[in-house]
């Protein structure tokens, strides 16, 4: 039945977008995925939570985009070149042709003939004239940044090629870090903007905008330069805490420091290389962890703090990045706890500048103290508050020439270089002659060549390829070489959205008209892990391209929903610390001897070993993944997207549960039995209208649809409230069940109500449903139904009348009636009249709209 209703659903073409201009546009997005080969339930979930939204909508009267596509460049399909001995395209276009007729047995409402694929030349056609614009204006560039290098395969390391222990994935050789000259993005000219336009995402979870608001990370600091003794130079350094530079002890250059060369001593140069050479092994993450130990060397050379004119060392180390801030720091060890570890562990200096207003500057310190205080040891600026003495101190640094007031991001410029095949080439040729020549626009896409051989060792692929490498310049028409590096693939997904509004043009990237029409996109609904960098670049993208007159808006995406994970049972072994496959797992009923009640615990089959029993994102390696194809096959497309929707909040993580599916597929089976029952009831079908007053059963019935109507509209906006809606749903198909007017014109009201309201959850079923029901076209072309409040009006109420505090009876009321009518209509109740006869009435209790209480004596 499914199948057949997904099918005429398709060829009745209800997938594609109505472009109405006179009906409000409403774009409906969800991340795109990576064609893996095969859907998991993150993606059903996701996929779903959009789905319902769009179809919501066009029910509601919008023009809805839904649009779908692959993000196909990557690793993965690399790695499997290299495995299976086959290209990444015939991998990758296999897995998409794989995967959409997963989605397509979901319902989704897509519109599939805007799909693109990023891995295709039209698609990276397009790409690659963008970053041309970049280019054009200025914001991509070249310049050399540290690469994970494999010694043995001589290759360069993705970090996901790289495990814990710092070994490359295919040698196992100890990766070291490797100078190599790359493009970056400049999008730290845009770190402001990006900030402070955080303040117009009213539609954004406020987490990830904090998350976003740390990454740029903006601090207000200083810029001062430190003096090496016996050169010219200076050292530059940015910080937050200028209060503090009377404290400074010694400075500290990163290991990659143009300057570690020249302040390094000849005789300390030998153990400095050695230390370079260690450091240069460890990946970044090492070198920051918080919980790692801090290693530095004295290079012998030594700087001047100008303020004050000592003398202090300058030594190198490993939590130093040359790629972050000006790649040096000064050490204050008494106000700051890294630097008081560091200090206390070479024996250097602590001098402490800040102290509180009833310390002791002459007592040693414990622990670095970070608190606002009042300034010591600082020459003209004893006594002064902290905070004030700030601004002083930056004052006094811009009058003497040691430096000035600096605001500094945590963003670094985005390094879009990869030594790889399988992504977008940058279309660049590098001329002996003329330097760095764009590709002409007439000459894109510059195509990935099908020659290949990959082995995992040496350079790039293209880097190999003589006849693709070896080009004239299209400038003086000299030799000249292509750029053979390619694109990190967050580029490709960083302006996707705005292919999908004009996603057949040939002739130009998309035109202004229709992504200005369709842009913003008003729902985006994708997974947390991209809180930052997607939804960053994404951002990022939008604004240059706005700034290059191609757009008319500031922000990509109005309204974000981060959904939760799926999770599901996990057992793990707690003495082996694996995982444990589920059918090799065995559950016991035991007696809990604290508690004394009976209760289940897992073992391991052939093994005295009780398992940890725990929920934990779905996973292969964890053996707790479910397959959606299995779920589908079992139960079809409907009951698990109603499981999926009911389960949990969308932002919430939801624990898979075998026994809820089957109550999503029991309900399902309930709507169709009421609906079945009712066509072939004798008279369903000849009482459409309604004479005269409505009985008590009508108006209570006519009060449930018209309550779940309000009540699912409500919940399917704002914050799309899913589960409580499914609930509404519940409760309205119960009231069907147990009403007493079945032969009425309302019941007809409440079985089509509960269809039309169920259209967004349960496609399939309810396309079935609403042609039985005589139903004109499409269910999903309907309009989306409104409530009545004049139905909500309840006429009558049900009193409660307690003598003494003890319920005696229960009566039928007007719910208008007022405090004296409603002490009268209880006492004509034959009931009452028998507690109370021969007894004084002390005193009535009412309590308007529900109950009675008479105080006898």
């Amino acid at each position: 039945m499914e199948s057949q209703w997904q099918q005429k659903w398709l060829e009745m073409g209800l997938d594609r977008t109505q472009e109405n201009p006179k009906q409000p546009k409403f774009y409906a997005l969800s991340m795109f995925p990576y064609p893996s080969g095969n859907l998991h339930m993150g993606h059903v979930r996701n996929y779903t939570i959009t789905d319902v939204i769009a179809r919501l909508k066009r029910m509601q009267g919008h023009r809805v985009l839904h649009p779908m596509g692959w993000d196909a460049f990557g690793l993965p399909a690399e790695n499997a070149a290299i495995d299976r001995g086959i290209p990444p395209a015939q991998w990758t276009y296999q897995n998409i042709a794989h995967m959409k007729g997963q989605l397509q047995r979901l319902g989704l409402s897509l519109d599939w003939e805007r799909e693109v694929t990023t891995c295709s030349p039209d698609y990276y056609r397009w790409t690659q004239w963008l970053f041309l614009q970049f280019y054009e204006a200025g914001l991509a560039y070249q310049k050399e940044a540290a690469v994970n290098w494999d010694p043995i395969d001589q290759t360069v390391l993705a970090n996901e090629q790289v495990d814990s222990e710092g070994r490359s994935w295919r040698s196992g050789a100890k990766v070291e870090r490797k100078l190599l000259r790359q493009w970056f993005l400049k999008i730290t000219d845009y770190a402001e903007q990006l900030l402070q336009d955080l303040d117009q995402l009213d539609g954004w979870p406020e987490r990830v905008k904090l998350m976003q608001a740390n990454w740029i990370g903006k601090s207000v600091g200083a810029y001062l330069e430190f003096p090496i003794v016996g050169l010219e130079e200076k050292i530059g350094v940015f910080t937050t805490r200028p209060d503090t530079v009377y404290g400074v002890s010694y400075v500290v250059l990163a290991p990659e420091h143009p300057l570690t060369p020249q302040v390094t001593t000849t005789a300390q140069k030998q153990a400095v290389e050695q230390f370079i050479q260690e450091v240069s092994q460890e990946s970044e993450l090492e070198r920051t962890a918080e919980d790692k130990p801090k290693r530095g060397i004295f290079t012998g050379g030594k700087a001047i703090n100008p303020f004050n004119g000592q003398e202090v060392p300058i030594l190198i180390a490993d939590y130093v990045l040359y790629e972050y801030g000006t790649g040096a720091v000064m050490g204050v060890p008494a106000h700051d706890v890294r630097d008081f570890e560091f200090a206390t562990k070479y024996d250097l200096p602590i001098t402490t500048v800040i102290m509180p207003a009833e310390g002791d500057a002459s007592e040693p310190l414990a622990a670095a103290y970070t608190d606002p205080g009042i300034m010591v040891n600082s020459g003209p600026f004893d006594g002064t508050p902290s905070g004030e003495g700030k601004t002083k101190v930056i004052e006094y640094a811009e009058q003497q020439g040691y430096g000035k007031a600096r605001i500094q991001y945590r963003l670094r410029d985005w390094l879009i270089s990869r030594q790889r095949y399988w992504g977008c080439p940058i279309p660049v040729i590098h001329c002996p002659d003329c330097g760095i020549v764009p590709v002409p626009d007439e000459e894109l896409p510059v195509t990935l060549p099908d020659n290949v051989e990959f082995t995992g060792r040496g350079a790039s692929p293209l880097s190999q390829l003589e006849d693709w490498v070896n080009v004239k310049c299209p400038t003086c028409g000299g030799d000249a070489k292509r750029e053979t590096d390619t694109m990190d693939t967050f580029i490709d997904s960083s302006w996707y959205f705005l292919r999908y509004t004009d996603a057949k043009n040939e002739q130009d990237v998309f035109t202004p008209q229709k992504v200005n029409d369709w842009m913003p996109v008003d729902q985006y609904v994708g997974g947390i892990e991209h809180a930052i960098l997607h939804l960053l670049y994404s951002r990022f993208f939008t604004k240059v391209l706005r700034d290059r007159g191609l757009l008319n808006f500031d922000e990509p995406f109005k309204r974000l929903l981060t959904q939760g994970m799926v999770q599901a049972m996990t057992y793990k072994n707690p003495e082996t610390g694996k995982y444990v496959v589920p059918s090799q797992v065995t559950a016991v009923e035991e007696v809990n001897s604290e508690t004394g009640k009976a209760e289940t615990v897992y073992y391991e089959k052939g093994t005295e070993t009780q398992l940890s029993v725990f929920f934990e994102k779905m996973s292969k390696s964890k053996y707790n993944g479910i397959d959606p194809a299995e779920v589908l096959s079992k139960y079809g497309a409907d009951t698990a997207r109603m499981f999926i929707l009911f389960k949990a909040p969308p932002e919430k993580d939801l624990e898979w549960d075998d026994a809820d599916v089957e109550g999503q597929f029991r309900f399902l089976n309930r709507v169709w039995r009421l609906v079945d029952e009712f066509v072939n009831h004798p008279s369903s079908a000849k009482k459409k209208q309604k004479t005269g007053e409505l009985t008590k059963a009508e108006k209570d019935l006519r009060r449930a649809i018209h309550t779940a109507i309000k009540e699912v509209s409500d919940d399917l906006e704002g914050d799309y409230q899913f589960n409580t809606a499914v609930s509404e749903l519940m409760k309205l198909s119960n009231a069907l069940n147990d009403a007493d007017c079945k032969d009425s014109p309302i019941y007809r009201e409440g079985i089509e109500a509960l269809v039309l309201l169920l259209a967004p959850f349960a496609p399939h079923i309810v396309e079935e449903l609403w042609e039985r029901l005589g139903g004109k076209g499409s269910v999903h072309q309907q309009a989306w139904l409104r409530y009545d409040p004049e139905a909500l009006v309840v006429d009558e109420i049900d009193l409660v009348i307690q003598v003494m505090g003890k319920k005696r009876d229960v009566i039928q009321v007007p719910a208008s009636a007022t405090k004296a009518e409603l002490e009268e209509f209880a006492r004509s109740s034959e009931k009452i009249q028998g507690y109370l006869e021969g007894k004084e009435i002390r005193k009535v209790i009412v309590v308007p709209g529900k109950l009675i209480n008479f105080v006898v004596g």
